[in-house]
């Protein structure tokens, strides 16, 4: 299993499946994560957080921990 935090930068990637639960999975699906949706990852910070993404076209900045619950490939 892939998740986001493993994508390389200047990667592409398709969602595949949320982790988690209730309210934090609603988070990222209201940030228009869901499934099929292709992601784009800009930037890795130093330490590795946030992870720095393109999705839908508007930029987002995720923390590590919500960027392991999102399973690509």
């Amino acid at each position: 299993m892939n998740t986001l935090k493993q994508a390389a930068c200047g990667q592409t990637v398709k969602v595949v499946k949320l982790h988690g639960e209730g309210a934090v999975k609603r988070r990222i699906m209201d940030m228009g994560i869901t499934k099929n949706t292709e992601i784009y990852v800009r930037k890795v910070a130093p330490l590795g957080d946030p992870v720095e993404v393109t999705v839908r076209g508007y930029e987002l900045s995720l923390r590590k921990s919500d960027a392991e619950m999102i399973e690509v490939q």
